[in-house]
């Protein structure tokens, strides 16, 4: 494959499944050789030459878990699944902690972590079973078309990003590429991160989203959702004095002059993941 002035693989017209330099270094159980793929098993050469037919078996079935609060959302993957020979739903969750107990048990060969979760967000919920669970292989799905959150899903220790706005052939694609234990994003995020690396892509034109840190993200998330000061702190175990400078952190970095205008930056931008 050509590589482009970067250095990068060229991504134009197909998906990106190598790794970003800097953006994410999987657990080494991930890229051990030794462990071979996860999931349905290559045909042999002599089955090949044969033409087998034969189905996939449960047993060689790749197992996805699911972990979204939008009960739509979890039929329709559900659906889409179902329909997949060498794939099957093993478990769903629409939050964080019943996912945490649940990745424990299933032991899932993939698991899809939605980015915007009741009382957390999927990036969090990514580092949290990263550090359980460190063989674990995620992909995160978005309704967000914003490569700041993909790279920083990678880092958190995801294997994969994709829009919820794909076809279902792109996140089948991504499904079965984490499965594999390669890192998956589109060509078109390919190229925003790419070009977001750069100092033209660093512009000030940029969004000022991105200068937010990972908690002042779930403060702007919880904000848009409507709930109160006092109930974010309850929801992620913060004083409210600490959710209060969160706030006037967030202000300051997107220029905000009030509550009101943070109130309403942020139900629109929650409102566009939604």
């Amino acid at each position: 494959m050509s590589t482009d002035r970067f250095g990068m693989p060229n991504p134009i017209g197909e998906p990106f499944t190598g790794s970003l330099p800097g953006a994410f270094v999987p657990h080494p159980r991930m890229m051990d050789p030794s462990d071979g793929p996860i999931g349905p098993a290559a045909p042999t050469r002599e089955a090949a030459s044969r033409g087998s037919t034969t189905t996939t078996s449960a047993a060689q079935r790749g197992r996805i878990m699911i972990v979204d609060d939008h009960p739509v959302v979890r039929h329709g993957l559900r659906e889409l699944l179902s329909h997949e020979p060498d794939l099957e739903l093993c478990g769903e969750a629409e939050s964080a902690e019943e996912a945490l107990r649940l990745v424990g048990s299933l032991a899932p060969d993939v698991v899809i972590v939605d980015i915007l979760l009741k009382g957390t967000n999927g990036i969090d919920l990514v580092k949290r079973l990263r550090a359980l669970y460190p063989g674990c292989r995620m992909l995160v799905a978005s309704m967000h078309d914003e490569s700041f959150l993909a790279e920083r899903a990678l880092r958190a220790g995801a294997m994969g990003y994709v829009c919820k706005q794909e076809p279902v052939e792109r996140m089948l694609e991504a499904i079965r590429n984490v499965m594999r234990g390669a890192v998956y994003l589109t060509p078109d995020m390919t190229v925003r991160i790419v070009q977001a690396a750069t100092p033209r892509g660093r512009g000030d034109g940029a969004s000022s989203i991105p200068r937010l840190s990972d908690r002042e993200l779930e403060v702007f998330e919880a904000i848009g959702r409507g709930r109160s000061t006092r109930a974010i702190a309850e929801s992620l175990n913060l004083s409210v004095k600490t959710v209060e400078t969160h706030r006037e952190n967030i202000k300051r970095k997107l220029s905000l002059k009030n509550s009101t205008e943070l109130v309403q930056r942020a139900w629109q931008w929650t409102l566009m993941g939604e």
